[in-house]
């Protein structure tokens, strides 16, 4: 047999094109029904692990995948906007406490979470460099932020404009990065976190002005009076928030309607969380969900999907093992003359065959082995991959 598999290896060294051919073909075959497998594996474990860890989400009534998506995973899409009138009507049930959650900017391509410390706590989020938030403008970046963009505490990061020729809307802010997550293998590692009122800040609703008593420019003066001084539209506008202009930075209107995307509900109790739901169950302004139902749905649809492509894999699988079976038909009618000559030199009909059994052998083993390289490329960076192609 190793004789046979020797000059099965020559031969389809020699053919060196049709060897490479058949190899890719029955590679991409056993290859993608499996790196697929191992990807949606991932996904279903990385999307249930988050949704299990979350009792209840609070949202504007509309879809429940986008708050879903948009709060625990930091997508894209952004959902209805609700105030923080919703926290406050929450804490007066005593039934739970909320936490409160703005994902709507970004800085660097990583989405900014506005939220609360509960929401650190609540994660179980660890300081590894640095220290938590303690004043405006401040943030702190998961551990893979950190890494791609080589920052660190006392370093800085800027939010990002809605679009480019955004002139009216929210200015870019210039965040003093105050800490460093310690890596927890969610979402969380991808984020920059910031207080509720440094992502107001963002929006437009906070603001600092240069004090307009100590100004030296007078194009900014607009009517100047013993009890007032006005300014005009060329009063500059913060864009980094220091100790110096702190004191400047200022809200205006109502804080209880202020924005949110959604309210982490955390429950006292099962029979909290209940109650909560039912109170909530006619209410046509928000509305609760289990994230853990949402993504069981969406893990559902995923897996039709998968079947669908799965069936589409095993035809074309089919078609493919018929072409080759073909391929090694033909190439024995056309190696009719090496196959004379191996009989004149007195080899038998099972030679031939083990011939051809040592090339498709060499052949499949090749193709596994690729496989196998493959899905080991796959399997280390399925987290990567779900990310890219199912979360974002």
């Amino acid at each position: 047999m190793i004789n046979s598999l020797y000059i099965a290896w020559r031969y389809l060294v020699f053919n060196k094109v049709r060897t490479a051919t058949l190899v890719a073909c029955i590679t991409l075959i056993a290859f993608l029904p499996m790196a697929l497998q191992l990807i949606l594996e991932e996904s279903q474990q990385l999307l249930q692990s988050r949704a299990n860890s979350t009792p209840l989400l609070l949202g504007a009534r509309g879809s429940a995948l986008d708050l879903v998506m948009n709060s625990l995973y930091f997508d894209d899409e952004v959902p209805e906007i609700i105030s923080m009138q919703a926290a406050d009507e929450i804490t007066d049930t005593g039934l739970a406490y909320a936490i409160p959650l703005y994902i709507r900017f970004q800085a660097r391509n990583k989405p900014i979470v506005g939220t609360s410390i509960d929401y650190f706590d609540f994660r179980n989020l660890q300081i590894a460099q640095g220290r938590m938030l303690a004043v405006l403008g401040e943030s702190v970046i998961g551990a893979v932020v950190a890494e791609e963009y080589g920052l660190a505490p006392g370093d800085s990061i800027v939010s990002s404009p809605d679009t480019l020729f955004d002139l009216a809307g929210a200015y870019p802010l210039k965040m003093t990065v105050a800490g460093i997550l310690e890596r927890s293998h969610t979402p969380d590692d991808q984020a920059v976190f910031v207080d509720l009122k440094t992502a107001w800040v963002i929006e437009g609703l906070g603001h600092g002005h240069e004090d307009l008593s100590r100004t030296r420019d007078s194009s900014v003066i607009l009517n100047r009076s013993e009890d007032s001084v006005t300014a005009n539209a060329k009063l500059f506008q913060y864009t980094e928030i220091t100790e110096e202009n702190m004191e400047g930075f200022h809200f205006h209107g109502d804080a209880s309607i202020y924005p949110l995307t959604a309210l982490l509900v955390v429950p006292n109790d099962a029979k909290a969380a209940t109650l909560l739901r039912g109170r909530y169950l006619e209410n046509q302004q928000y509305h609760i969900v289990r994230p853990t139902e949402v993504i069981q749905g969406l893990m559902e649809n995923i897996f039709r999907i998968k079947r669908v492509i799965d069936a589409v894999i095993a035809i074309v699988g089919l078609a493919t093992v018929l072409a080759i079976t073909l391929v090694f038909a033909l190439s024995v009618r056309l190696r009719q003359r090496e196959l004379t000559t191996i009989f004149k030199l007195g080899c038998s009909r099972m030679t031939a065959v083990k011939l051809i059994a040592a090339e498709i052998v060499i052949i499949v083993l090749a193709a596994g082995i690729i496989c196998a390289g493959l899905l080991h490329i796959v399997d280390a960076n399925a987290e990567t991959l779900v990310r890219m192609f199912i979360l974002n």
